[in-house]
């Protein structure tokens, strides 16, 4: 038996790595176990973080073909070297783990590399088990039990991904060459983003989703305006479709969609084919069936309101107990766990965890939407104002979208605020901050603004919801 634990995180993804840092931090022994051979999990790895490189690389080169001679900037043919680009990308995430690992080194939270498992449950003294990189098995007793696991690509039956004309969203952040036409499959925010690195790079994009919205499930109104947008860059959509079949050959890949509702067959062809219909729990090999812990129905782990599964000192945060699939919601519940270990209470208002999308612009949704709303009958006030008639954005060439911020009709309290425009995501913080608080729309309203700024933008809208635009 090697040594024991106060607290073993199964997982060193955001919200494990971030977990054991906390607990550490509150004086509990803590480890994280992790098989990827590199801390950070999927985010880091294979998910956020690289993406967000190559949509960033990608932009630029966007940027410097369509939008610099409107700021008399005059260059010559833009080429791109993905094998540098991808190269950058990889430096990125590098980075990134190495830091991950330092920070638990730091913080005294032993770094197990290997696959670990629950070996036995007992109560205060549980056995994980972890399989290192070299086969060798070592099995450790700790207190507690953190599932901290992540999530896998969801797959899509009759579709079979060979990461290479048929990818997941890991293939498509390695593709060795620009596809010349790619078809995505599902209209989400991994679809998206992905589907706007290789359109704005050269690629002619079909994007197929069984809905007939993109961007499930924000506001609708967001939704037909990104749309609309994505749309005017080049990227097409069929929505309304299911694929029933993709099969790759020699010439690219075959892809068949039918009507969702029913209807004549289509064919589709394209040189990659990228799967992209969401994701789903990873809890195999974890041992929880062998502690008893209880599995929903849709694979999700069951907690209670401390993150305490069914077993006592087991707990599980993060995708695996669902909710919104973020990382910034997995770290926030890392946190909140830890504590609760700690005797300290943790708490996490779901009401105030931003989505957002980084496509550009970019998309970002907070609280109620407008559809949410009107089914639970609550009445309420919408401000508006649109990125066209903010001096920043105008300045900066970026003037698609509008923010939005829809307030309680009785009370004016924030309960919602969805956002197209540039910067989207760093712009709805000052919203995320202000629903923490139970801030009013007249709050943010009568929060003086630099100018000229994207925020002002915020401010608009506030001062919107009580009819009181002043720029428009």
């Amino acid at each position: 038996m090697a040594d024991a634990f106060d607290v073993i995180v199964i997982g060193g993804g955001p919200g494990g790595y971030v977990c054991a840092i906390r607990a550490a931090q509150l004086g509990l022994k803590a480890a994280v176990v992790e098989s990827r051979g590199a801390l950070g999990g999927t985010c880091t790895n294979v998910g956020c973080i690289p993406s967000k490189a190559l949509l960033q690389s990608s932009h630029l080169f966007d940027e410097a073909n369509h939008a610099f001679a409107a700021h008399g900037i005059k260059v010559g043919k833009v080429e791109i070297d993905l094998p540098t680009m991808m190269a950058r990308k990889d430096g990125v995430v590098k980075q990134n783990t190495t830091g991950i690992e330092f920070l638990l080194k730091k913080n005294k939270v032993a770094y197990l590399k290997g696959y670990g498992r629950i070996a036995k449950a007992e109560r205060g003294a549980h056995q994980v088990a972890v399989k290192g990189l070299d086969g060798k098995e070592e099995t450790y007793t700790t207190k507690y039990v953190v599932i901290a696991t992540g999530s896998d690509v969801t797959p899509l039956p009759g579709v079979i991904i060979d990461e290479k004309q048929v990818v997941s969203s890991t293939g498509a952040l390695v593709l060795p060459k620009v596809p010349k036409s790619m078809v995505v499959i599902g209209a989400g925010v991994i679809g998206l983003e992905m589907g706007s690195v290789w359109r704005r790079l050269g690629s002619d994009v079909t994007v197929v989703e069984f809905l007939d919205v993109i961007l499930p499930p924000m506001d609708g109104e967001v939704r037909k305006q990104m749309q609309r947008i994505l749309e005017k860059q080049g990227m097409k959509f069929k929505l309304g479709y299911k694929v029933t079949a993709a099969k790759p050959g020699k010439d690219g890949v075959a892809v068949t969609i039918e009507p969702a509702k029913g209807g004549a067959a289509e064919q589709l062809s394209a040189d990659v084919v990228l799967v992209a219909i969401g994701r789903r729990p990873f809890i195999d090999g974890a041992g929880l069936d062998t502690a008893g812990v209880t599995i929903g129905k849709r694979g999700f782990v069951e907690v209670d309101h401390n993150y305490q599964t069914n077993v006592e000192g087991i707990f599980a945060i993060g995708d695996v107990i669902g909710g919104q699939m973020l990382a910034h919601k997995a770290e926030d519940e890392g946190v909140a766990c830890a504590e609760i270990l700690a005797g300290q209470p943790g708490h996490i208002n779901y009401d105030a965890i931003a989505g957002v999308v980084y496509t550009w612009p970019e998309v970002a949704g907070i609280g109620k939407t407008e559809e949410q709303l009107k089914e639970a009958g609550i009445a309420y006030n919408v401000g508006k104002f649109p990125f066209t008639a903010n001096g920043r954005a105008r300045a900066n060439g970026d003037t698609d979208g509008f923010a939005k911020i829809l307030a309680d009709a009785k009370t004016d309290r924030v309960l919602g605020c969805h956002i197209v425009g540039p910067a989207a995501g760093d712009l709805i913080m000052e919203v995320a901050v202000a629903m923490e608080f139970g801030a009013s729309s007249e709050d943010i309203a009568r929060t003086c603004h630099a100018h000229p700024q994207l925020g002002e933008t915020v401010k608009e809208a506030a001062l919107a919801a009580g009819k009181r635009a002043l720029h428009i």
